[in-house]
């Protein structure tokens, strides 16, 4: 009985080890990649910290959109040290895929502060392995589709992951046009993805997620230098947001979307495209929201079928000079009679009951 309880316990224990050669992931579900439309997502505004997941929150949003949506967005915090197996259960329980936003940040998870204990230098010299290694076991235990946005908007100065805290452009000694900040974040996502991997988490599907406009807007810093190659990647994300506060400048939406798809598309011929995270402020002095929406939403599906989802993002905060940024899609009636008629087209499909698909992450 022993040796046989040792036997299961190493098949199903994640490796502690990182393989040298990338396991290619097998391949993607039906309802990830849809034949015709879009699949639409959405993050609903559940809590300051953006980790907490809500029956509550989903009917309402749901109640609002006229459509339940088929990708439900939430943060995982590597200052929680945890694999958010409550969310991620009551997501797919619902019928909708979960897209995890992984970030290697810790408490009180502040922006424009640099790097902290989870640094990428940090997480290469193997001192978060172990980290890693329960956080991929909770996610093949759940065995549903799986969606993770690891160290997003990397090409951002605000995040402490991002490439501007690691060497920016400065040049990598021995690799002709290879800079120290990209070179760095590619180091540390080829070293999670395959520890993931080594632990049989063969539900994952990885976003890689940029700003749609890089910042700084150097040569060093542009997306084809984080693109950690085709076997570490299964999704070219965007992040597409108009007005936010109320010092920005209002921006077309065909103007926030053309040239960042096109860049995005270039890192590869293949791979699926998500709008993965997109939105706009109320700021009625200085333009229509109703209409940034309709816009949007439109230039989205002019390019499908390469793009093949879109989740918007559903906030409202306070800012610390008083003002607000609501995001939300009910921040009017006319914003929210837009955004009902854009997903009323059933080329935006919505939940596609992924619950009974089988586990992707079968016992030995």
């Amino acid at each position: 009985m022993k040796a046989a309880l040792l036997a299961a316990l190493l098949l199903t224990a994640c490796s502690r080890s990182t393989p040298s050669v990338p396991t290619p992931a097998p391949p993607l579900p039906p309802s990830l990649i849809p034949e015709h439309g879009v699949l639409l997502g959405a993050y609903m505004d559940f809590g300051e910290k953006e980790d907490s997941v809500t029956f509550r929150g989903i009917q309402r949003f749901e109640r609002l959109a006229g459509k339940a949506p088929a990708i439900i967005a939430s943060s995982s915090y590597w200052g929680e040290q945890t694999f958010p197996t409550e969310n991620t259960r009551l997501i797919a329980g619902h019928g909708a895929i979960p897209l995890i936003f992984w970030s290697p940040w810790d408490r009180p998870y502040e922006q424009n502060h640099g790097p902290d204990r989870f640094g990428l230098h940090e997480i290469l010299a193997g001192k978060w392995d172990a980290y890693i290694d329960r956080w991929a076991e909770g996610a093949r235990a759940f065995g549903k589709p799986l969606l993770v946005s690891l160290g997003n908007e990397m090409n951002g100065s605000w995040f402490p992951w991002s490439g501007y805290f690691y060497g920016k452009g400065a040049p990598v000694p021995g690799i002709p046009g290879s800079f120290q900040g990209p070179e760095t974040f590619k180091k540390v996502w080829r070293h999670i993805v395959d520890r993931v991997r080594a632990c049989g988490a063969a539900n994952i599907r990885w976003v890689l997620h940029f700003n749609n406009y890089s910042y700084p807007a150097d040569d060093w810093n542009q997306m084809k230098n984080y693109y950690p190659g085709p076997d570490y990647v299964d999704w070219l994300g965007l992040s597409v947001y108009g007005k936010q506060f109320a010092d920005d400048p209002w921006s077309k939406a065909v103007d926030l979307l053309d040239y960042p798809y096109r860049e995005v598309c270039a890192l590869d011929p293949d791979k699926p495209v998500m709008i993965a995270e997109f939105g706009i402020g109320e700021f009625p002095q200085d333009g229509d929201k109703s209409q940034w929406l309709t816009d949007m939403f439109s230039e989205i599906k002019k390019r499908s079928p390469r793009i093949r989802a879109a989740i918007f993002w559903h906030e409202r905060w306070q800012n610390e000079d008083g003002t607000f940024s609501n995001l939300r899609i009910n921040s009017s009636l006319h914003a929210l009679n837009a955004f009902r008629a854009a997903v009323a087209d059933p080329f935006w499909i919505g939940n596609p009951q992924i619950s009974n698909e089988p586990d992707l992450n079968p016992a030995p």
